[in-house]
């Protein structure tokens, strides 16, 4: 089927980073006709992706707006998904991981008739709550695809418990890993801004704990997370940077307890060559995200991740990531464990990342191109 169309939509900046990798393997496939379709859902952390990649969207819903509802937010999206495919008639939608977006998009190409890819498949905390909604919108995603790239092993067992056909999963790794190591060659070649080169220099000398959060299952616990930052910010050797999540919640919790602090830098969202850099320049990273748990260990960085329970189980067990929850004894104990005892850190920061090689894009296309003849 040549000129086979491909349609590919997201709206966050963690979509923008996973896909850049696999849009451009994509068009270098001579087969397929490629568009792109953001939704908007992270507008300007969006925008600074497509920014760096030099990636222009073919259709921008901007369908973000302030306040809304996961609701509101989910008919939004539906509506003007819905026109874009009808509009494209595309062979096949892509979308990635686990966002209101790529829920949505998978839901009414299935609604259509029309084959969905799922870039980031079979990820599975196993609880529905934890991290919510996101284990309930990947599970449905599962149920709408026909194919299913999965960048791990564990994520192919538990596809193939859940009863999907063996031939139509990937073993892929994760493009997130191309595009962190594309970034981190763009640093060496001198794409460091001034303004994170000047924080570093700022905690000169100092560990620096690197620290994001923004679940929703968290925010009546940030609290306690400010807590134990507060209190690891209370040692002479440690630095904090936290870049803050646009949400007005997290950023006043967080502000109430840390922005007196000396040695915490509470700073805007950093575009992602500044986020990568921090990473690299990091003792350890403390955060409830899912995405950090696969990057910062791929830089060599030990991961303590606030949640009880995660869908990138591989991480912990090569040892490259630990669970800590909320709790702020734990939180800060686990964390002096890792500035305190140089034996526990160096097992952590050997340890082997089992998210991927780097080559995950290229495998993706390539499955997607033999699809289309």
């Amino acid at each position: 089927m040549t000129g086979c169309k491909l349609l590919i939509v997201f709206g966050t900046r963690p979509e923008a980073i996973k896909l850049f990798p696999v849009i451009r393997a994509l068009k270098a496939q001579s087969a397929l006709d490629v568009r792109v379709c953001v939704t908007g859902q992270h507008r300007d952390m969006l925008d600074s992706v497509l920014c760096l990649v030099g990636l222009v969207p073919d259709i921008d819903l901007d369908l973000m707006k302030p306040g809304q509802s996961l609701e509101e937010l989910e008919g939004r999206l539906l509506a003007g998904i819905g026109a874009v495919l009808d509009t494209e008639r595309p062979d096949r939608v892509i979308v990635q991981g686990d966002t209101a977006s790529a829920v949505t998009a998978a839901k009414a190409a299935h609604g259509r008739g029309i084959p969905v890819a799922h870039v980031e498949a079979g990820l599975r905390s196993g609880n529905l709550a934890h991290p919510w909604p996101e284990e309930g919108y990947r599970r449905a995603i599962t149920s709408f695809a026909d194919l299913h790239f999965a960048p791990t092993q564990s994520a192919v067992d538990a596809l193939r418990v859940e009863g999907i056909d063996p031939a139509r999963v990937h073993l892929t790794g994760n493009s997130g890993i191309d595009a962190l190591l594309h970034v981190r060659d763009m640093l060496r070649d001198g794409l460091t801004s001034p303004a994170i080169a000047a924080l570093l220099r700022r905690f000169a000398g100092r560990r620096i704990v690197a620290v994001t959060c923004h679940r929703r299952e968290n925010l009546g616990e940030l609290a306690s997370i400010a807590q134990a930052l507060a209190q690891l910010a209370g040692r002479e050797d440690v630095a904090i940077i936290l870049p803050l999540h646009p949400n007005p919640e997290i950023g006043a919790a967080f502000r109430t307890k840390l922005d007196c602090l000396a040695k915490v830098a509470l700073t805007a969202p950093l575009d992602y060559p500044d986020f990568v850099a921090l990473l690299d320049a990091c003792h350890f990273v403390l955060t409830d995200s899912g995405g950090i748990q696969e990057e910062a260990p791929a830089l060599g960085k030990p991961v303590l991740v606030m949640r009880e329970t995660t869908e990138r189980p591989e991480g912990v067990a090569a040892g490259t990531a630990r669970l800590v929850g909320t709790d702020p004894a734990n939180i800060v104990m686990q964390a002096a464990r890792l500035l305190d005892d140089p034996a526990a850190y160096a097992a952590m920061a050997r340890a082997h990342s089992p998210y991927g090689d780097g080559r995950a894009a290229e495998r993706i296309a390539a499955v997607l191109a033999e699809k289309s003849l």
